[in-house]
């Protein structure tokens, strides 16, 4: 577990000051991206059967939370920790049209996940997926879409600003693009993060791109990606330089999701060949799903960097250890 303590923290907001915040930057924030990406919102499952290969296994050794239920005997049913590939099978299921696509309110229990500022087990995001056509699976097509994104958040700063002046966290004006491999060409000696670190305080917001394949210097990845959605080599991250705390803050993982050939070479290199017997991997494999761009944008994340928060237990509600409560108090940061 590791927490920053800002000095001398002024929340600038009550907890019902901050709770009317939240409420209006999430309504505002998915009304303004479901028009700027053409996006209808649509209801999404909360648990998925494990035996589809629909939930998404992040770096590939979180453990999702599972149960069983009467009525399905000796069928595993799992909390999904994103609906990264759900969301690609429901745009073929209910027929939508190129360049159309649907977002859903995605709430998650992510058990393993270490806490601190920014990460709890409980995940908020707004998932989202749009049909492309296989031509435009392209780093143009995916830098378009980055900036219509950032475009819709840094419209949210003058529309937060004018409700609650006294709160806004201003934001730059641009984002800047930069690859993994850049990163680590330019500091080797730097750990993946501390490479994020570096550029996002020298750029202010930055799309890392090329998330999920080895790295030619030392051999490694620069993060964990799941092999079977984002293609490695079209996907990437918005960070934001998060002054408040004096380090990276990253408000959405996104990409061009795998065809074919992304998903043999990837499921191959991750050693999860055995995946593409799974119900899902086998319809993609069949060229019976359409190609997509899509991800996920952190809505408490979002609130926090809107609203200058030094925690993301300021801007949802979930279990956090005694001492960082205690912690937290004392700061004059108010969890929920």
């Amino acid at each position: 577990m590791s927490l920053i303590i800002p000095e001398h923290y002024d929340p600038k907001l009550s907890v019902r000051e901050t709770e009317a915040a939240i409420r209006y930057i999430r309504e505002t924030f998915q009304d303004e991206i479901g028009r700027e990406l053409n996006l209808q919102r649509m209801s999404a499952p909360m648990f998925v059967e494990k035996k589809t290969g629909l939930n998404d296994n992040l770096n590939g050794v979180e453990q999702p939370v599972s149960f069983t239920m009467k009525e399905l005997p000796g069928e595993t049913i799992e909390v999904v920790h994103s609906l990264a590939k759900w969301k690609r099978y429901a745009l073929k299921k209910y027929g939508f049209g190129m360049h159309e696509g649907l977002y859903t309110n995605m709430n998650a229990i992510r058990k393993d996940e270490d806490l601190d500022n920014f990460h709890s087990i409980y995940v908020d995001q707004w998932d989202w997926e749009k049909v492309i056509a296989k031509e435009e699976r392209t780093e143009e097509t995916l830098k378009a879409t980055v900036k219509k994104i950032f475009k819709v958040i840094k419209h949210m700063e003058h529309e937060v600003w004018y409700k609650f002046p006294q709160a806004v966290h201003h934001l730059p004006d641009e984002i800047h693009f930069v690859t993994t491999q850049e990163l680590e060409d330019r500091w080797p000696d730097l750990t993946p993060m501390e490479r994020e670190d570096r550029i996002a305080k020298e750029l202010g917001c930055v799309f890392v791109m090329k998330i999920g394949d080895k790295l030619r210097r030392s051999g490694k990845p620069h993060d964990g990606r799941a092999p079977d959605y984002d293609d490695w080599s079209l996907n990437g991250d918005i960070i934001f330089w998060y002054e408040p705390l004096d380090c990276k803050l990253e408000v959405s993982s996104m990409g061009i999701r795998v065809d074919e050939d992304a998903m043999r070479y990837q499921l191959k290199e991750a050693g999860e060949e055995a995946r593409a017997e799974l119900p899902f991997h086998k319809m993609l494999l069949n060229h019976e799903l359409p190609y997509t761009i899509g991800g996920g944008i952190g809505q408490s994340r979002l609130c926090m960097l809107l609203l200058g928060k030094a925690h993301v237990g300021e801007v949802q509600a979930s279990i956090w250890p005694e001492d960082m409560r205690e912690k937290c108090e004392k700061a004059g940061i108010q969890l929920l």
